[in-house]
């Protein structure tokens, strides 16, 4: 495996303040590093997309990847994704060929996983306590194996929004348009899905299951008060996400503060969207 050493120790030189010389804490900064600006870019076009509710039913289908993986003495860390992913591919597939709403198409699905996690745990009494650990996460926990797996996933995600960062607002704005333009909707869509999926269900190890939506919505949200073009949008979801995950890392490692750090890093974020809505709120009345 490649050795993060010297990896770690410069984000030790770089941040010098005593809560970051422990290794875990390292790890845990350099693990937020590369799953915030991945949530940020994602999360630009689940709100292009006018699919918030996606990021639900993908991360409450974590319960149904998990049980299958204990039960069949499989580790989580491949039946998790690799569950996500198929209920991600399989609501773009029905929203494509139906003619229902993508809110009932998701809500759909959101109760078949949810319906059959609750299922297979409720089979499994032992399997229940292990998995309190997802909803919550820990991103203090995350090894070298999970941090080289994100940052795989990091490239992907970083080269899927250079090619297709446009394409995918202009599908946001009309498909019918855009397809009628050249552009590829659906492989688009399907790519859109698939890493999105992948994104949320490896971010569930950092912030848990309850909290994973708030991490793609909060700091795009947030970005929309704030910036004055699409592009521009992009640039400050990377913004607000970084810092927040920074700041709420240090945050919950201070004595006076002793919080969980998904939920301090959502809280950051949060404080950003309320500083971009009253930067907006003073644009419009100017």
């Amino acid at each position: 495996m490649l050795d993060l050493s010297p990896v770690y120790d410069l984000l030790g030189r770089i941040m010098p303040c005593a809560c970051m010389q422990a290794r875990f804490m390292q790890q845990a900064l350099l693990g937020l590093l590369l799953i915030a600006p991945m949530t940020a870019a994602m999360g630009v076009q689940v709100i292009n997309f006018r699919m918030a509710f996606f990021a639900d039913a993908i991360s409450h289908s974590a319960f149904a990847g998990v049980a299958l993986g204990l039960i069949f003495s499989v580790s989580p860390h491949w039946t998790m994704p690799l569950f996500g992913l198929l209920v991600g591919l399989s609501i773009m597939a029905l929203r494509r060929h139906s003619t229902l709403s993508t809110d009932t198409v998701i809500g759909v699905v959101f109760a078949a996983v949810m319906a059959f996690g609750l299922a297979i745990i409720s089979r499994e009494a032992s399997v229940a306590r292990d998995l309190q650990r997802f909803l919550y996460g820990d991103i203090l926990t995350i090894g070298d194996a999970g941090i080289l797996n994100l940052a795989a996933l990091f490239a992907a995600v970083m080269a899927f929004q250079a090619w297709g960062y446009n394409r995918l607002l202009y599908i946001g704005l009309n498909p019918v348009v855009a397809q009628a333009h050249g552009v590829r909707v659906a492989i688009y869509q399907f790519a859109f899905a698939g890493l999105t999926a992948l994104v949320i269900m490896l971010s569930i190890w950092a912030v848990g299951v309850l909290l994973i939506t708030a991490l793609l919505i909060v700091p795009a949200a947030a970005a929309r008060g704030f910036a004055r073009s699409a592009g521009s949008m992009f640039w400050w979801a990377m913004l607000v996400s970084i810092t927040a995950a920074i700041a709420g890392l240090l945050i919950s490692a201070q004595a006076w503060a002793r919080t969980a750090t998904g939920p301090t890093v959502v809280l950051c974020a949060f404080v950003w969207f309320m500083a971009s809505q009253i930067s907006a709120a003073i644009r419009k009345r100017a």
